[in-house]
């Protein structure tokens, strides 16, 4: 465990709904930097889980910025396609990872499974793994998932990403038409902060 408190944090995303629910979810003592103050591109995301990918991105913008780094690494999985578009969630939205083109890709996906997918409840869950490092030392990652179904139109303009079209289990309503206030005690992207912030 990193024995010292982490008083400057460099969060490691260049996806700004992604550093705001990060942001939001830190200790108020933590000074927070983003990959923009030092002009950071993100690096190639080889691996092939999302806790290998969130281990790339933290040491990568740790070493660039000389800066301890949390980085997280999520997606959407859905069962009846194989699990996709996993680890490669924002790449189904092009190259600039465009989420109402990767919507349209996984409604495009489920039809050509099963015409008839409307009518049925999609399993599907988000992951987020979550990643503390230290240059190339990790301090921490861990991994957490919400389950759900797929909703079969987007809903709400809350969140970002795949938020509009995913209900939680249990619940009526799509992460995109929560309150973030809602959201935040329920997701995926929380449960995986309660397990790391004792590392912080």
């Amino acid at each position: 465990m990193f024995k010292q408190k982490i008083k400057k944090l460099l969060i490691g995303t260049n996806n700004k709904g992604k550093l705001r629910e990060i942001k939001n979810l830190l200790p108020k003592y933590i000074k927070i930097h983003s990959t923009s103050e030092f002009n950071l591109k993100s690096p190639k995301e080889t691996g092939k889980t999302f806790k290998e990918n969130s281990l790339i991105k933290s040491r990568y913008f740790s070493e660039k910025a000389n800066l301890t780094c949390l980085a997280d690494d999520s997606g959407l999985e859905i069962d009846i396609l194989k699990k996709k578009p996993g680890i490669y969630s924002a790449r189904w939205g092009g190259r600039k990872s465009d989420f109402k083109i990767a919507i349209k890709k996984v409604y495009r996906e489920l039809y050509k499974k099963d015409k008839n997918w409307k009518s049925k409840k999609i399993k599907a869950r988000f992951i987020c793994a979550l990643s503390i490092s230290h240059l190339k030392k990790k301090i921490a990652c861990v991994q957490s998932k919400v389950e759900g179904h797929i909703s079969n139109k987007p809903k709400g303009n809350n969140g970002f990403g795949y938020d509009p079209i995913f209900i939680p289990l249990k619940k009526k309503l799509t992460f995109g038409e929560m309150k973030p206030s809602s959201k935040h005690k329920i997701d995926h992207r929380f449960k995986a902060f309660k397990k790391i912030k004792k590392f912080l």
